[in-house]
C-alpha cells in the first residue's frame, strides 16, 4: 500500500530498521504524510472532511478497525462515524 501511494523506499527503509530489530528507528522513520493517507486520525472536523474526499472520490465502502477497549466503545465510534458521512 505504501508503494502505491508512493512511499516505496521509505517502506522499505521502515521494514529494513523493523526487521533489524530498530523498532523505534523504523517508528520515528513513518512520514506523517503517509499516516494521514492511510488513517482517519483526528479531530472530527478533518475526520468529515477526508470522509467527504473520499465519497467524492468514489469510495463507497471502508473498513474500520477502532482502537476502543470493548465492544460498547467499538459500536459508539462506529456511529460517530456513520454520523459524520451524513
Amino acid at each position: 500500500l505504501a508503494t502505491r501511494y508512493g512511499y516505496g523506499e521509505v517502506a522499505d527503509h521502515i521494514q529494513d530498521l523493523f526487521l533489524a530489530g530498530k523498532k523505534a528507528e523504523a517508528i520515528a522513520a513513518v512520514p506523517d504524510d503517509l499516516v494521514r493517507n492511510v488513517s482517519l486520525v483526528g479531530p472530527k472536523g478533518f475526520v468529515k472532511e477526508r470522509l467527504a474526499a473520499y465519497a467524492e472520490a468514489g469510495v463507497t465502502t471502508m473498513l474500520v478497525h477502532p482502537l476502543a477497549t470493548d465492544t460498547a466503545e467499538t459500536v459508539k465510534f462506529c456511529e460517530e462515524l456513520v454520523s459524520l458521512t451524513q
